[in-house]
């Protein structure tokens, strides 16, 4: 198997890899990887930071591994190779009545990556996380043994591996179970909302499967918090026409993401929504997943790229979201990508993200005020008894992140035993030192 050098990044672009890359294209060139030793995984790349980065050292790029493996439509359980996008699954299968359980807001995202991040999406309320679907997985460890991991027989090492961030082993395919649904397009209900106590009554409220709300970061005052809600349920009928897919071909200039531009875009889509709101027909994936109509849009941030912000804090600390949201928008440094949910205690692994409460996820260009004001909204989120998303961090310090999962300590002792010489750890394991004993 070929090994290429390559210089590569997540896909805030701020944080950036050299190393060689091997893209195997069957289980076979796998094993040929791993004959070697084994080395860390990466999909799409689609974490924001260094989850998916080892500077130096050796990755497998899984995304050619990416078949679909087989489908029981009396149970929706499909077997499919770690390497397979959600997007494709999901399109391949809600013609027929089937949806992945949980998706997160990028179709690009691959299963094994999805299983490493243990993701959510916009039904984390009624769904949990994506792992709680998974009724098995195939893992390859150090050693060079491939194990299946369920939930019942091997629950210590299935914990460690859902959320787990790679570092137990390769998965190389899973058994998904899908959830049913109407067909492949979307009844979405649309309606203004005008500050943070509507917005959080709303989501508190909400009975739809599907909730999300888009936040105005740049407001403030009576302002702080409006937003957009949207809920949605699957449906069958005439699939609306597409819109063509757009790139950005090339990266823009720091001005395109200037104050103004920023604020005047926010106006511009809150008023898109009729003050007496609507209801909306929409192809799947663009509920879903709406920024991959525009491939590669991280481009937009400009050269340096950017961090996203995201934490979760519980029911209990509303407040204490309130003003972090306030300090935000007083920083005037927020990018048109805000994002608010309601979440459930649903989580599958020891370094899962979720807990029931609320969560944010905010953009921000990769300019020194921006990383600045990233420190200030971690030791709020730490204070509020809240936690920080792998999936999105770039910036966070580990005796920091370490305190907002108090499982890490089990999560570590069964790491450091699958994989005992830290074969498998990235630059985001080595950055927040998560496999260092405290």
């Amino acid at each position: 198997m070929r090994w290429k050098a390559a210089e590569y990044s997540g896909w805030g672009r701020a944080l950036w890899a050299r190393g060689e890359v091997a893209r195997p294209e069957r289980q076979r060139s796998l094993d040929q990887v791993f004959a070697e030793g084994i080395v860390p995984a990466q999909g799409m790349r689609r974490s924001y930071g260094d989850a998916s980065l080892n500077d130096k050292g050796r990755m497998v790029d899984m995304t050619r591994l990416d078949r679909m493996l087989g489908f029981d439509p009396g149970t929706g359980i499909l077997d499919v190779e770690a390497g397979a996008r959600i997007g494709t699954i999901a399109s391949a299968f809600a013609p027929r009545g089937w949806l992945p359980a949980v998706m997160p807001g990028t179709g690009f995202a691959t299963v094994g990556g999805c299983i490493a991040q243990d993701v959510h999406g916009k039904n984390h309320h009624v769904a949990g996380s994506f792992c709680q679907h998974v009724v098995s997985m195939e893992l390859r460890q150090a050693d060079g043994r491939t194990v299946t991991l369920t939930a019942d027989a091997t629950p210590d090492l299935f914990r460690a591996t859902a959320g787990g961030l790679g570092q137990t082993g390769v998965i190389t395919s899973a058994r998904l179970r899908l959830l049913p649904c109407k067909g492949d397009i979307m009844m979405v209900t649309e309606r203004r909302v005008e500050g943070w106590d509507e917005h959080l009554a709303l989501l508190d409220a909400s009975t739809a499967t599907y909730t999300v709300g888009w936040i105005d970061a740049t407001a403030r005052g009576k302002g702080l918090g409006r937003g957009i809600l949207e809920e949605g349920e699957t449906n069958s009928g005439l699939v609306p026409r597409r819109e063509k897919f757009r790139k950005v071909p090339f990266t823009a200039p720091r001005f395109a993401l200037s104050k103004p531009i920023v604020r005047a875009f926010n106006e511009a889509y809150f008023r898109r929504v009729p003050h007496t709101g609507r209801t909306v027909v929409r192809p799947i994936g663009d509920f879903f997943f709406p920024l991959d109509k525009i491939h590669d849009w991280n481009k937009l941030y400009g050269k340096h790229g950017f961090h996203q912000f995201q934490c979760v804090m519980p029911l209990a600390a509303a407040p204490a979201l309130r003003a972090l949201l306030e300090t935000i928008a007083n920083s005037g440094l927020a990018s048109p990508l805000a994002v608010l949910k309601r979440m459930s205690e649903g989580r599958a692994g020891h370094l899962s993200f979720p807990m029931e409460g609320y969560t944010l996820a905010v953009d921000f260009p990769n300019r020194a005020e921006a990383r600045e004001l990233i420190k200030r909204l971690e030791d709020m989120t730490i204070a509020a008894g809240g936690r920080i998303y792998f999936a999105k961090d770039s910036l966070a310090r580990g005796a920091d992140v370490r305190a907002m999962y108090p499982e890490h300590q089990d999560w570590l002792r069964l790491v450091t035993r699958a994989d005992p010489d830290q074969r498998l750890a990235t630059d985001m394991i080595r950055r927040l030192k998560l496999r260092s004993i405290a």
